[in-house]
C-alpha cells in the first residue's frame, strides 16, 4: 500500500557530511509526522528527528545543531541533512512516516522503511 524508500547512506569521515533522503509512494492522501530514527548495533532504536506536516520539528538531544529535517509535502518526501558527523553516529537510520492516509485504506497507516547505513570512520 506505502512503500518508504531510502537512500543516502555510506562511509563518511568524522567531520563529514551526508543526506539522507525517503520517498514515499502508494496511494497517500496525506502524512502527519515523518521522522528518522536510528538503530547502532546492541542499541535500543532511537528518534532522531522528526516532522509534522506544517513543518515543525523536533530533535534528538544528541543531534541538534548539527542535523537538520525538512520535508518536501508535494513529493512525500522527507530529508535529513547530517553535518559535522561523529562516530557515535554510526548506525542503521530508518525512515518513518506515521498518520498516513490514503485513498486505499481506511483510518491511518504508520510506515517504515527498510533502513540505510550510515557509517563515520576514518
Amino acid at each position: 500500500q506505502v512503500q518508504l524508500v531510502e537512500s543516502g547512506g555510506g562511509l563518511v569521515q568524522p567531520g563529514g557530511s551526508l543526506r539522507l533522503s525517503c520517498a514515499a509512494s502508494g496511494s497517500i492522501s496525506s502524512i502527519n509526522a515523518m521522522g528518522w530514527y536510528r538503530q547502532a548495533p546492541g542499541k535500543q532504536r532511537e528518534l532522531v528527528a522528526s516532522i509534522a506536516s506544517e513543518g515543525s520539528t523536533n530533535y534528538a538531544d544528541s543531534v541538534k545543531g548539527r542535523f537538520t529535517i525538512s520535508r518536501d509535502n508535494a513529493k512525500n518526501t522527507v530529508y535529513l541533512q547530517m553535518n559535522s558527523l561523529k562516530p557515535e553516529d554510526t548506525a542503521v537510520y530508518y525512515c518513518n512516516a506515521d498518520e498516513v492516509a490514503g485513498t486505499a485504506w481506511p483510518g491511518y497507516l504508520e510506515v517504515w522503511g527498510q533502513g540505510t547505513l550510515v557509517t563515520v570512520s576514518s
